[in-house]
């Protein structure tokens, strides 16, 4: 039975290839059915992929193939939670270095342009701490990094 909800994601034409990176990176993700245009359409032609599901860390998703009309933005992004800087590394190297770019404060996006935050569960439970004092620390060396650095938020946790 379908989801009741699903994320619908534009790309282009490749759709396929995303959610088969995004099955290959994230653990509980899978592509899980390709379906063809059973006729021809403004962004292709009948026998292409037209749309893909997918799961990413268990969310559903429908990769849509739809032209190059509409762009992903930092309006919207997963946030993936980390448990220790191997995680935090594999995860954003990943997405970098298969044609991403490194943005600012644990974002990047992958190279159709989706936005990744890759956090930390440390960085998240530093900025609200009741110890307000050390909460800045932490966010202020946040605001210092592209990718998070686990040892740099722990010493700031501690001043």
């Amino acid at each position: 039975m379908p989801h009741k909800t699903t994320l619908c994601l534009w790309y282009d034409a490749d759709a396929l290839e995303a959610a088969q990176f995004y099955a290959a990176t994230f653990p509980d993700s899978a592509v899980t059915a390709i379906h063809h245009a059973p006729g021809d359409y403004p962004a292709g032609k009948q026998g292409d992929v037209i749309t893909v599901e997918f799961t990413v860390m268990g969310i559903p998703c429908m990769g849509l193939n739809g032209g190059p009309e509409f762009k992903h933005n930092e309006a919207f992004s997963f946030q993936v939670a980390t448990e220790d800087q191997a995680e935090t590394d594999r995860l954003w190297n990943a997405i970098v270095d298969n044609g991403g770019q490194e943005s600012e404060c644990g974002w990047c996006k992958d190279k159709w342009g989706l936005s990744w935050q890759i956090t930390p569960r440390v960085l998240s439970e530093a900025v609200v701490s009741p110890d307000r004092a050390a909460a800045k620390r932490a966010f202020d060396a946040m605001m210092g990094m592209k990718k998070i650095d686990i040892a740099k938020i722990e010493a700031a946790l501690r001043g």
